[in-house]
Parts: C-alpha cells; sequence; structure tokens
C-alpha cells in the first residue's frame, strides 16, 4: 500500500507554505493552552486529542509545568454545556484554544473573536460556516479537519467485504453524531455496489450489551464501526464484546485491532495531534490563524489481527494482506 504524507489542502491547487514547526527549543516564555472538548475526561492512556496534544507539544519543548499550563474543559458528553465551558475558557486566558468537534469550535468561536482557535473535526468546516475557506481560513479559526475520513468509509466497507466475502448483513454500530451520520451516508452508497445489507445500531448511553444484543438478533456477519471520539474511547468495551460475540469489524483506528477487532483502515491519530501542535506551536510564536491554512490527514494505513482472524476461522485474502501496514500476529 502507498503510504500518503500529510499535505496541506488547498483550494484552487494553491500550494501554501508547510506549517512544521521549527527544530528549536520553545521559548522559556510560559504559554497558556485552553482545550474544550465534547467528551468526558479521558484515561490517560486512551489515544485522544486532550491526551496526545499536549505530549506532542513535549516533543517541541514545551512542558506542563515549567513553560506550559493546560486548562481542560470536558462537557462530558453535555453538549448543552459547551459555551458556558468555552466562557470559562476564555476568563482564564489562554494564548490559544484546542477545540475538539464543530459543537466545541462554534461555542469557543462565539465566545472569543481574539484568541486564536485550532479546530479539529471530522466534518467539512467551510460547509458548516466556521471558516470562510480552506486556504484561508479568516477570522480566529484554523487547524485540522479529518473530512478525508469521511469518506474512508466506503473504503473501510469495501476492504471488510473483501476480507468476509460471505458477509452480506453488515450492521454499523454508530453514536448518533453528526459525523456518524455523514460516515454512515458514505457506506450506504458502497452498500449498493457491494449489495450488502446494513444493519443501524445506535449506542444509548453506552449501553454496548443492549447494541450488541440487537446485533446478535439480527444475525449480522460483521460489524462496521463509525469513527468518533466516543467509540476510541470505549474501544475495549468494544473490541471485547466484537470477539465474544464471533463479529469480524473493521474500524477506522488502529488500537481497536490491537485490542482484537479484525481490522482498521484510517490516518494516525498520533500524527493528527502532531499537526495540532503545529500549530498549536505557531500561534505561541505569534502566527495569524487566519493565515494559517487548514489542513486535512491524507495518511491511512491497513492494519489486521491476524490472531483474531484464526480466533473467527477467516482466511484474510492475500490480496489484503499485501496491502496492509501493519500485520499484528
Amino acid at each position: 500500500m502507498e503510504r500518503r504524507a500529510f499535505i496541506t489542502m488547498m483550494a484552487g491547487s494553491i500550494v501554501a507554505a508547510p506549517l512544521e514547526a521549527e527544530a528549536q527549543p520553545a521559548s522559556s516564555t510560559v504559554h497558556r493552552l485552553g482545550i474544550l472538548s465534547p467528551g468526558g475526561v479521558p484515561d490517560p492512556s486512551v489515544p485522544t486529542t486532550p491526551n496526545l496534544v499536549p505530549k506532542a507539544l513535549g516533543e517541541l519543548g514545551y512542558t506542563e509545568g515549567r513553560n506550559l499550563v493546560v486548562e481542560r474543559r470536558f462537557a462530558d458528553d453535555k453538549l448543552d454545556r459547551l459555551p458556558a465551558l468555552a466562557r470559562e475558557l476564555v476568563q482564564r486566558r489562554p494564548d490559544v484554544i484546542v477545540a475538539v468537534s464543530s459543537q466545541a469550535i462554534e461555542a469557543a468561536r462565539d465566545a472569543t473573536a481574539t484568541i486564536p482557535i485550532v479546530m479539529v473535526i471530522s466534518t467539512d468546516p467551510v460547509a458548516e460556516r466556521l471558516v470562510a475557506s480552506y486556504s484561508r481560513p479568516g477570522g480566529n479559526v484554523t487547524g485540522i479537519t479529518a473530512v478525508a475520513e469521511t469518506s474512508l468509509a466506503g473504503k473501510r466497507l469495501e476492504l471488510l467485504k473483501e476480507a468476509v466475502p460471505t458477509a452480506t448483513r453488515i450492521a454499523v454500530l454508530g453514536s448518533g453524531s453528526l459525523s456518524s451520520s455523514a460516515q454512515l451516508k458514505e457506506a450506504q452508497k458502497a452498500a449498493q455496489t457491494l449489495r450488502i445489507k446494513l444493519l443501524v445500531v445506535e449506542v444509548q448511553d453506552a449501553d454496548y450489551d443492549r447494541a450488541f444484543g440487537t446485533i446478535v438478533a439480527e444475525r449480522a456477519d460483521a460489524i462496521f464501526v463509525i469513527m468518533g471520539p466516543t467509540f476510541l474511547r470505549d474501544r475495549i468495551q468494544i473490541a471485547e464484546r466484537t470477539v465474544r460475540h464471533g463479529l469480524p469489524a473493521v474500524c477506522g483506528t488502529p488500537e481497536l485491532v490491537e485490542l482484537g477487532a479484525l481490522m482498521s483502515y484510517g490516518g494516525s491519530i498520533l500524527d493528527v495531534a502532531r499537526r495540532v501542535a503545529a500549530y498549536v506551536d505557531k500561534l505561541f510564536k505569534g502566527a495569524k490563524p487566519a493565515d494559517l491554512p487548514i489542513e486535512q490527514p491524507t495518511k491511512f494505513e491497513l492494519a489486521i489481527n491476524m490472531k483474531t482472524a484464526k480466533t473467527l476461522g477467516l482466511r484474510i485474502p492475500q490480496s489484503v494482506l499485501e496491502r496492509a501496514d501493519r500485520v499484528i500476529q
């Protein structure tokens, strides 16, 4: 499989200057970073933006307790709390705010027109009117969009069908979020071409036993896991149940594959965190958010858990294995 690196997404094929942070120590000045997330407080071991961005900043010379202060605010899946949390963050006078999800970005933008906001979003920020354009976002918002991840939903379904040719009924595990809807639409388009039936199962109140009970009752042959922060947080519960019920699953991150899901295809969460850190570093050093083009990840990797395949009695086609970037034995 050809590995593709991050590129800057530009309107009209305009090429922007790279945003790579200079290879030099960060200033001794103490910088303040705000992080606003719609989810709950993540376990330190979970690879999420709030956890990974400070670590990525550490690679650029910023250390919490020395020259970096990080103010974190979590809505605990209660989106109506985001506006108040955003205002609370602004009152702490951070130099930069990292906002995860369109709702958090909107709340932060409504709370301040001057503090730079670095967004991490899985939908189209231009369509949602969060920025003017990809090449020149304008205002005080810039950052990373994973809009390409949405378009990968069809490719993930295609890979699952190729790995499990007998699968004709595939359950789509969703959370009902906007990004889930966008990914679902792409999966539905692919399902028509692949001649498979999708069974949409929404997880309510983190009740995975009920969701998987429905999947089993509907006699699904496999599972397509929608990408999203909630499922990444609950990846252990999801992976454990796919193994327990003998269901091959495809997802967007290798973290689930490491825990037992059959396969994944998508971008690197760590790469996204490093790109976000690069934006934050530039802004700490005086760059204007209106002048920093928006990027999207284009480095996609295929991971396969062969131990799970063996447990499920599956023989992964050689054509799929040859394209794998990572094979877990």
